[in-house]
């Protein structure tokens, strides 16, 4: 009975072992790394008295998540985009709000209806207060410190 050559010499696969070890050694380093940097990019603060917290991005974070906010208008109907709101996981919804430059905090809304692209509430911010109407899922990720 003949044997296959690949099972009489494991030492031919020994050097191909140890280059995947490598790489997936190298990998978890570039990850490492990776997450250090996003862990610069926000800086998350616990809101005393409340389960919120503020997220606070670096000049470059905010460049690279290229923000958007809109002012919410004073009418019959508070709206906001429909792209702003956001879901956790109990299905509470939210918008992240702009309270000074670089700072955001996520606020509950209340949504009535959703008309098209946009979202009717009936509880939320105060006219006037920005909402983040591009990069709150990413505000969001960065709160909840998804992939991490």
């Amino acid at each position: 009975m003949q044997r296959e050559s690949w099972i009489r010499q494991p030492s031919s696969w020994a050097p191909a072992l140890v280059a995947l070890a490598a790489l997936a050694s190298s990998a978890c380093s570039a990850t490492a790394e990776s997450a250090t940097a996003v862990n610069h990019a926000a800086v998350i603060e616990a809101i005393e008295g409340s389960e919120l917290s503020q997220v606070t991005l670096s000049e470059r974070a905010a460049e690279r998540l290229a923000i958007e906010t809109q002012a919410m208008a004073a009418g019959a109907q508070m709206s906001v985009p429909y792209g702003a709101v956001l879901y956790d996981a109990q299905g509470a919804t939210w918008v992240y709000t702009q309270t000074e430059k670089l700072n955001f905090v996520r606020e509950p809304i209340t949504v009535d209806r959703i008309d098209g692209d946009t979202a009717l509430l009936t509880a939320g911010p105060t006219a006037g207060t920005l909402v983040v109407t591009v990069g709150a899922a990413e505000l969001f990720g960065a709160e909840m410190d998804v992939g991490h």
